[in-house]
């Protein structure tokens, strides 16, 4: 199994609270509540923990509210890398339907200075060596522009690492323009990031070709129920979606990225490594979390899941 840097810039404690239905202006009652470390890196690494890799997690965190994350790196047995800053890592609320729906209050987050951001770039020169892949995900916290993003993925790729990455809106943008080994979009944050529709293979494929300069190897498009799009120079693929309830689709998009890297670094076959990773992130949205107890229902879901080869 290999070792992998997985960069969390504006992490999160997620509160999901599950209910029978929302109702807006009224009181409503929870079914239950779980809380817990979180932020879209830092998901990406749980599952890879949960595949068998060894994690390195990195960012930056809150002083004053760091105890809930030192908790879960000592359990999960994630070597820290953090930068901790002043003041408090956001809370976001996640509002759990029966129905599937979810409804997401996102804070904003601390503010990072130009200290701290030379102290992570510091931390990460020290563990760079050890690592086969090094995972950026999730949004930027104030303080910190899309352009050093851009930049902190090209410097990665200038030690010679493998980066993937996935953000959205403007820092998508950004990230696209490094060129980074591996992106997964959604069809929804590509559409919302170049104003232009990205629902079918077609346009996708034209939005990524009439980029300048376009070298990213693995291009994974997440379409929810209607499966996922693997766009690479030779062979492009399709999955479609098993049927599963929905539970909660917290997560579902940090599987996918984390079971992409697992085929690939594993060295599986592209098909065998794009229907792992479907299948990985439908078994997610079966409920509240993201862990993978055991492979056996992930087999299951695979014998559900077809790969079609992409015009």
């Amino acid at each position: 199994m290999a070792k992998i840097l997985t960069i969390t810039l504006n992490p999160a404690i997620d509160i999901t609270l599950q209910l029978d239905t929302l109702r807006v202006g009224e009181v409503n009652r929870q079914q239950a509540a779980q809380s817990h470390a979180a932020g879209k890196g830092l998901n990406v690494a749980q599952v890879l923990k949960d595949l068998g890799h060894e994690l390195i997690v990195s960012g930056f965190l809150g002083e004053a509210n760091r105890q809930v994350f030192e908790h879960h790196f000592q359990d999960q047995h994630f070597d820290n890398q953090f930068v901790y800053v002043a003041g408090e890592t956001r809370q976001n609320i996640k509002i759990a339907e029966q129905s599937g729906r979810m409804t997401d209050i996102n804070g904003k987050g601390f503010w990072v200075d130009a200290a701290a951001k030379q102290q992570l770039q510091d931390k990460l020169q020290s563990v760079l060596g050890q690592v086969d892949v090094i995972v950026v995900a999730g949004s930027l916290p104030q303080g910190f522009s899309p352009d050093e993003l851009q930049q902190l993925i090209e410097w990665l790729q200038q030690q010679g690492k493998k980066v993937a990455v996935d953000t959205s809106g403007a820092a998508l943008h950004a990230a696209i323009s490094a060129n980074p080994w591996l992106i997964k979009p959604n069809t929804d944050e590509l559409a919302e990031t170049y104003q232009r529709a990205a629902e079918s293979v077609e346009q996708q494929q034209q939005l990524f070709n009439a980029l300048p300069n376009m070298k990213i190897e693995h291009i994974v498009v997440s379409m929810g129920e209607h499966g996922v799009n693997w766009l690479r120079p030779e062979h492009p693929l399709h999955a479609s979606a098993p049927r599963v309830q929905v539970q909660s689709t917290v997560g579902a998009g940090d599987s996918l990225v984390a079971g992409m890297i697992h085929g690939l670094v594993n060295q599986t076959s592209a098909e065998e490594t794009l229907k792992t990773a479907t299948a990985i992130a439908s078994h997610a949205v079966t409920q509240i979390g993201f862990h993978v107890p055991n492979l056996d229902v992930i087999e299951d879901l695979k014998q559900q899941i077809v790969i079609n080869p992409l015009s």
